[in-house]
């Protein structure tokens, strides 16, 4: 249906992808919005990151660097422009206004009300663009949790995960990464999506308001279920499962190797790998209910095999073999097998001294690509083009 016109961005923004010509109003910044604009990004949309005077606070998370900027920062931020706005400048409001008013997303993740002290809040803002997508993330919601800063480690503790981690008789952990405010960000780009489709067919914007310890309660899904519906606190097993045997390490001749045998065929061929096919037929490990009531038993057996051989050797046998397995590697370990597969894990954005090597955008699609037009901008790198663009008039209304 008929909707308002965007006026002509700065050529620089010219790709291809399933959302370009969406443009996008980043207010977000650390990990959990900064990775969802990046995902769309990605796509094709024009994702303009509006930074305050001292930038993104990533920049300044070291070490580690590449050259003299944050990998934290890289990781997160290509194909967006750089644009600073001192909101508390009635000048650079005022351009942060008008990006709203025409934009098709803006996304924010200041604590609730934060915004609304510029004029940026939804209500307000939706009445010069009623076809705007508007997502917020928070930590903890626009209601009672308002007033609660939301950072991940916090939700990792309050959410329950950080009881399931680590061993039983051990103090709890963090997971080894933000967990949550990755979920987050991927909640937030699919609720972008979803909206962006309502908006095509109805031509009304709405309000997408995204917390993390929602996404931490969804995201801990057998455990959240065991509760919400089996009334089971879960506890903190170490590295085993409490529905699925065995599911955990193992050692080996050299280092632990993770094995997945969560059904009755992967077991039995297991078995047959490591040398003990009569194991599968015992009564106390026959089903996975039995192994599960047994794992005190079964663990042993397992082990007695497992040191005969070294990780990698046993991963080819058990792969080879249908049964699911891999040895625990690091960081470089991970990037190798992936590149192993033939997934390409890795994209160099940018051009010469530029050239940045970023993770390759999770989603393979057949006619739409990702594409990786910008690296991660320097701080105001395009905020002369972009203010000089903001002050133009828009373009008259077109069908």
């Amino acid at each position: 249906m008929p909707r308002s016109a965007k006026p002509e961005a700065p050529p620089t923004t010219t790709g291809a992808g399933p959302l370009a010509g969406v443009l996008v109003a980043d207010f977000s910044r650390v990990l959990a919005g900064p990775y969802a604009t990046m995902l769309l990004a990605d796509l094709g949309a024009d994702v303009i990151k509006v930074e305050g005077p001292n930038g993104d606070d990533t920049r300044t998370w070291t070490p580690p660097v590449r050259g003299e900027v944050s990998t934290y920062y890289l990781g997160v931020n290509r194909g967006k422009r750089s644009l600073v706005l001192d909101l508390r400048d009635e000048r650079d409001a005022e351009a942060a206004r008008e990006l709203a008013r025409r934009a098709d997303v803006l996304i924010e993740n200041l604590r609730p009300g934060g915004m609304a002290k510029y004029g940026l809040d939804f209500a307000t803002v939706r009445r010069d663009n009623p076809g705007l997508v508007y997502a917020s993330i928070t930590g903890f919601g626009s209601g009672a949790g308002r007033g609660v800063p939301g950072y991940d480690l916090m939700v990792q503790a309050v959410s329950g995960l950080m009881s399931l981690t680590g061993e039983p008789d051990g103090p709890p952990y963090r997971a080894g990464i933000s967990v949550f405010d990755v979920m987050a960000g991927n909640h937030a780009a699919i609720g972008i999506l979803a909206a962006l489709r309502h908006r095509d067919a109805t031509g009304e914007g709405q309000l997408i308001e995204v917390n993390l310890l929602s996404s931490a309660l969804t995201g801990l899904v057998n455990h959240s279920s065991a509760y919400v519906a089996g009334g089971t606190v879960p506890y903190r097993m170490g590295n085993a499962h409490p529905s699925v045997c065995p599911y955990e390490p193992f050692p080996t001749a050299d280092r632990d190797l993770v094995v997945t045998a969560a059904n009755n065929g992967q077991f039995r061929k297991l078995c047959t790998v490591l040398g003990i096919p009569e194991t599968a037929d015992d009564p106390r490990f026959a089903h996975n209910a039995d192994r599960t009531a047994h794992r005190d038993e079964l663990h042993p057996l397992l082990t007695e095999r497992f040191v005969t051989r070294g990780a990698e050797e046993w991963f080819d046998l058990l792969v080879a073999a249908g049964v699911p397995c891999g040895p625990i590697n690091t960081i470089d370990g991970g990037f190798a097998l992936a590149e192993r597969f033939g997934l390409d894990p890795v994209v160099s954005v940018g051009e010469g001294e530029r050239a940045v090597p970023t993770t390759r955008h999770p989603i393979r699609f057949s006619a739409t690509p990702a594409t990786y037009r910008l690296p991660p901008p320097e701080l105001d790198e395009h905020g002369d083009e972009l203010r000089k663009w903001l002050a133009e008039p828009e373009a008259n209304d077109r069908d």
